[in-house]
């Protein structure tokens, strides 16, 4: 079994940083295959029944007209989803080219908090009047022109986004998916230039990132000890970064917890450059041995197992105390916490 940094001296952290890396990378989890659902998720059922609706509402892809595309989408919210699916844009992105090709300022708020309204309730009928009713007909308006026609020509060197297998030739290529199916080599190549639920996975992020978070305050709960848990993007005076924890409080931090899980290599490293930060503070007008305050990382993912010298950098601003899902039951017992616990077991 590996000697974990948290375990071992300043000095011997110094003498064999190599030899605590190797132990750290042993105890990365990575859980990429599996995503939460989230709140919000569109089962396919209730996703495929919205297209089945569109498609009859347009005499199969033929006529997009928006009257009744409003009609529908008041009726049954899911087709909104059906219709962002197929243009391939984001909700921002739908709504700047509808404010180009319309009158109508189609706001990001506005379409992001659309967006979310009918996937938390797909297949609940939309109240939409006055400015909505105005915004959302831009919106419709414009998904049923860009769908209708063919691409336009660009550059060699240029690709335009909607260049794909369903929306080429307009109204031709919809008809042709929606009767015969794409080829799966089209499929494959589509999902290449796009990785399969990126978008869910993005829209869930917070999600991953809190289970870790959700496991340390356990800990700390269950130990008794008094800790602040910030909000993103919270202020905290004397910090230009904000910790994910600190105990026992802002007014009087003696130890600062840093939490991260990620599966990219470049937001591990502006992670550790974060913690080598906070290492920074803490010995501001200070000697190696007596900080203002304790910093500690626990992390997850495969991101963090890539770079041997970021690992490095993390176990030395942390003097060690660096932690995984599969060590966080040594937080305690092996960092400064212990001064704080007030209960055991």
């Amino acid at each position: 079994m590996p000697k974990y940094p948290f375990e071992a001296s300043v000095e011997e952290i110094f003498q064999n940083t190599d030899s605590y890396v190797d132990a750290v990378f042993s105890c990365l989890e990575s859980e990429f295959l599996i995503m939460p659902k989230g709140a919000g998720f569109v089962e396919y059922p209730v996703f495929e029944q919205g297209y089945e609706a569109l498609k009859g509402a347009t005499e199969n892809f033929t006529q997009f007209k928006t009257a009744r595309l409003f009609s529908l989408a008041v009726a049954e919210p899911i087709v909104i989803v059906v219709l962002r699916a197929m243009l391939g844009f984001t909700p921002p992105e739908w709504a700047y080219v509808a404010t180009q090709k319309t009158d109508v300022a189609v706001t990001q708020g506005f379409v992001r908090s659309l967006d979310r309204k009918v996937r938390m309730a797909p297949q609940v009928a939309l109240k939409a009047t006055g400015v909505t009713k105005e915004r959302l007909e831009a919106l419709l308006q414009t998904a049923g022109r860009l769908l209708s026609k063919s691409v336009p020509r660009v550059g060699e060197e240029q690709l335009h986004r909607l260049d794909k297998a369903d929306t080429r030739q307009g109204i031709n290529s919809l008809q042709r998916m929606a009767n015969m199916g794409a080829p799966y080599a089209m499929l494959l190549y589509e999902r290449f230039l796009g990785r399969p639920f990126a978008g869910h996975r993005d829209s869930v992020s917070d999600l991953i990132g809190d289970s870790l978070e959700s496991a340390i305050e356990d800990v700390l709960t269950k130990a008794g000890i008094s800790f602040r848990k910030t909000k993103r993007a919270e202020r905290i005076e004397g910090f230009d970064q904000t910790p994910d924890f600190i105990v026992p409080s802002e007014f009087n931090p003696q130890i600062i917890i840093e939490a991260k899980i990620t599966e990219d290599d470049g937001t591990a490293r502006d992670k550790v450059t974060r913690i080598q930060h906070l290492g920074e503070l803490s010995l501001a007008g200070r000697t190696l041995n007596n900080p203002k305050y304790e910093v500690i990382a626990c992390i997850g993912g495969r991101g963090f197992g890539v770079r041997r010298e970021d690992m490095k950098k993390m176990i030395l601003a942390t003097r060690g105390k660096v932690f995984t899902a599969k060590t966080l039951d040594r937080l305690v017992d092996s960092t400064r916490l212990k001064t704080f616990q007030t209960r055991k077991g």
